[in-house]
């Protein structure tokens, strides 16, 4: 027995009594969600601290649980190491986490283990950055309670695991080393294994008055600026250094990550926050009209221009002039450009006064702007003056850690504009949104968020299809429960001996298509699009062979 499908027939469900056994463990399926909220009812109420040595002594018991049904079916003449994999295996069949070895040493005479483990796709991950973001500590407590009770009954002797790396502080993977408590030779550390009475501690506290530890939570939230993620905090910290002065800044990144939110807070938190902020999408204006809308125009500059005009430059005097997709600026623009940055003078289009203003210049832009230069589509005098201090800004793909916290800003603003209440996104949306690639970022994001919770019922959860309409897959089963109410691998039938049934049956082409359109319209709830590539065909296809057959859309 050395795979996840031989332990699924130790699993089994038996529906009329109610019960659900690992061998003979009486087991039970809970809502991650809902152990997620015991789990933050827990530290606020208890702290950090106690509610840690809770989280590891509750997950050390289970472990000790799967240590014995593990120790009870090692194969006979089997290898240690196969037998004791099923421990892991056991942790990833029960829901909690995917693991893979990286290297072990394990010798049951001598009672000498040591072992290092990668962890994916945590439970406990992905509740506590839900909740709280990423902070400065492991948070996997559950999970090292658990391989550290399995561990020690399986060696007989008191093992415990560290995380040496976890997603909960901002690292890309979870990684624990498990050792002999002695080899650790910490006693403080052990205490989170021991149980601690703590009754009167509670009533000192006014029966949980204090609150979460502030070293548990390293959130940043600044007016519209949200993340938590190293990347972002990379990118921000520069930010916050650059506010100080009046220093160009040149923001850098795909389409659609916050570059204006960057430059509003900038401004904001700058001395020239009292000042104005103006903001020109330089790819938004025809070429013909940009040195007009920048520099200004005099009366009769062009026709048309029947009075005087104050530019943009004149408009942003003693504040800060954004110019978004400063890439797409035209050459002879680029060149009053430079003489502003340089001087900061400049002159109205049909006049010879020359005018000084005192702005500050934050640019930004999608493009790649050495290839832009080697095209001779943009100076690179202008460039060495825009990338006086470049900030680029990581793409959303990058900062998985913020996408939690922003979907929680975005559902309380709609929410808010549209008079909902909503209990925000069920788990199989929350999976859809973090394995996404985000190729339109947070502007993609916060999009489908508002279109999400205008589809959403009111009161009730933001369920995947109300995200992705046209791009869920529909979810393929790997096991089911067979007759002996086994977890068992689905057998999938041949395609001849299917193809041979429906010849039995004496049915036409014409009406084997027509049932399989309607069978693919009905569970996909009507939606054109998923029924369609369930087919294999597209959605102006199906739409056309529905109409000729006359089906109607459900």
């Amino acid at each position: 027995m050395n795979t996840v499908t031989d332990l699924q027939s130790l699993l089994k469900f038996n529906l009329p009594s109610g019960h659900i056994w690992l061998d003979e463990q009486r087991m039970l399926l809970m809502h991650a969600r809902a152990l997620g909220a015991l789990r933050k009812e827990l530290f606020e109420t208890l702290g950090l601290k106690r509610a840690r040595g809770l989280l590891v002594r509750l997950g050390f018991a289970s472990g000790i649980r799967d240590g014995q049904v593990a120790l009870k079916h090692k194969r006979p003449g089997g290898s240690v190491e196969e037998a004791f994999m099923l421990g892991p295996q056991l942790h990833t069949l029960e829901g909690m986490v995917q693991v893979e070895k990286l290297s072990m040493e394990i010798n049951l005479v001598t009672k000498h283990f040591y072992g290092e483990f990668v962890w994916k796709n945590s439970w406990e991950d992905e509740a506590h950055i839900a909740d709280y973001g990423q902070g400065d500590e492991p948070a996997c407590w559950t999970m090292i309670g658990y391989a550290s009770g399995y561990t020690s009954a399986f060696m007989g002797k008191l093992v415990l695991y560290r995380e040496m790396e976890c997603m909960s502080q901002g690292d890309s993977q979870c990684l624990i080393v498990g050792q002999s408590a002695e080899a650790w030779n910490d006693p403080e550390y052990e205490e989170y294994f021991k149980a601690q009475a703590f009754a009167e501690e509670l009533i000192e506290y006014h029966m949980g008055a204090e609150k979460l530890d502030s070293a548990l939570v390293r959130r940043r939230s600044n007016d519209d600026l949200v993340g938590v993620s190293p990347a972002f905090m990379h990118a921000f910290e520069l930010l916050q250094r650059a506010a100080q002065g009046s220093i160009t800044v040149l923001l850098l990144g795909e389409t659609g990550v916050g570059k204006e939110m960057f430059a509003r807070w900038l401004h904001d938190n700058s001395p020239r926050a009292k000042g104005p902020f103006l903001a020109v999408n330089c790819a938004a204006i025809p070429h013909e009209l940009i040195e007009a809308e920048l520099f200004g125009v005099e009366k009769g500059a062009y026709t048309g221009a029947h009075t005087p005009r104050a530019g943009r430059f004149e408009r942003a005097d003693h504040g800060t002039l954004f110019l978004d997709e400063v890439g797409d600026l035209p050459l002879s623009t680029q060149v009053k450009l430079l003489r502003v940055l340089q001087t900061g003078e400049f002159e109205r289009l049909g006049s010879e006064r020359v005018q000084k203003v005192n702005v500050r210049i934050v640019a930004a832009t999608n493009v790649e702007l050495q290839q832009a230069i080697r095209e001779n589509k943009f100076r690179i005098d202008l460039y060495y003056r825009l990338n006086t201090f470049p900030i680029k800004i990581p793409p959303l793909r990058e900062r998985q850690a913020d996408i939690s916290p922003l979907i929680n800003r975005f559902m309380t603003k709609y929410c808010a504009s549209y008079n909902k209440k909503l209990q925000g996104l069920t788990d199989k949306a929350m999976q859809e949104v973090m394995s996404y690639e985000w190729p339109g970022n947070i502007r993609e994001l916060e999009n489908l968020i508002e279109r999400a919770v205008v589809l959403a019922p009111d009161g009730g959860y933001v369920e995947a299809c109300h995200l992705f309409d046209d791009r869920i897959e529909p979810c393929k089963e790997k096991s089911q429960l067979n007759a002996q109410g086994e977890l068992a691998p689905v057998e999938t039938r041949p395609i001849d001996d299917l193809c041979n049934e429906i010849l039995t049956k004496n049915l036409g082409l014409d009406t084997l298509e027509r049932r399989l359109m309607q069978t693919a319209l009905k569970q996909a709830k009507g939606n054109l699009s998923q029924a369609a590539r369930v087919l294999g065909i597209t959605r102006p296809q199906l739409a056309y062979r529905l109409k000729k057959e006359g089906i109607p859309l459900e």
